[in-house]
């Protein structure tokens, strides 16, 4: 599969970007657990391509209520990152990253929020930071913004700003784990075709010095 520039979104580049994804995931931890003072690890993400027109089927269905942390991209590898969480699960990892019993969060109110922008923030950043460490390409992400809708609602949001991007996603799943406690979250990637072709050419860049 080829994206909008030709650049080959092969098995090779996908796995790059995992090894960056998980690169990123593994010092997000390292953030949460200095912000929450308490262990936090995130499982190794495992990234696929996914279209954007099959994301909400891929993701529950569009009539699913969830949680988008949104953030767009801003630099040399430009595009979007926006964290999907079911709503109840959200719940869930606002109550485990505010370190409080499961089922404390019985809804969304501005602490939640703002402990889930915190995760989405975190994540970005250090994901865009194992981008840069391998490929020198920097780019930082914009503040978090929560959106609480229909899924389909979420993402038609996320879609409409797509113009020109691509019609293509990275979809990353991992698990969010503190004291036994375990939420699964998917991180959705969609990069500018340029930013892909810029890092597939950093990659064969290296591998050729």
């Amino acid at each position: 599969m080829t994206n909008e520039t030709g650049t080959p979104l092969d098995d090779r580049l996908l796995l790059l970007l995992e090894l960056m994804a998980g690169e990123g995931i593994h010092r997000a931890a390292e953030g949460l657990a200095t912000m929450v003072g308490e262990e936090v690890t995130i499982t190794r993400p495992k990234v696929v391509l996914v279209r954007l027109v099959e994301l909400a089927d891929t993701l529950g269905g569009a009539e699913s209520e969830g949680v988008g942390i949104y953030l767009q991209v801003v630099g040399e590898i430009p595009g979007q990152v926006v964290m999907i969480v079911p709503y109840a699960k959200a719940l869930e990892l606002a109550d485990l990253v505010l370190g409080v019993p499961e089922g404390t969060s019985q809804e969304l109110g501005s602490l939640e929020r703002s402990a889930l922008a915190e995760v989405g923030n975190l994540t970005a950043a250090f994901f865009l930071n194992a981008v840069a460490s391998m490929t020198g390409l920097h780019a930082r992400p914009s503040p978090p913004a929560v959106m609480v809708d229909m899924l389909g609602a979420i993402l038609d949001i996320v879609i409409a700003t797509t113009e020109g991007i691509g019609d293509s996603l990275l979809l990353l799943d991992a698990s969010f784990l503190r004291a036994g406690r375990e939420v699964q979250a998917r991180f959705c990637m969609i990069p500018d075709p340029k930013a892909i072709e810029l890092i597939a050419s950093r990659s064969r860049d290296s591998r050729n010095a």
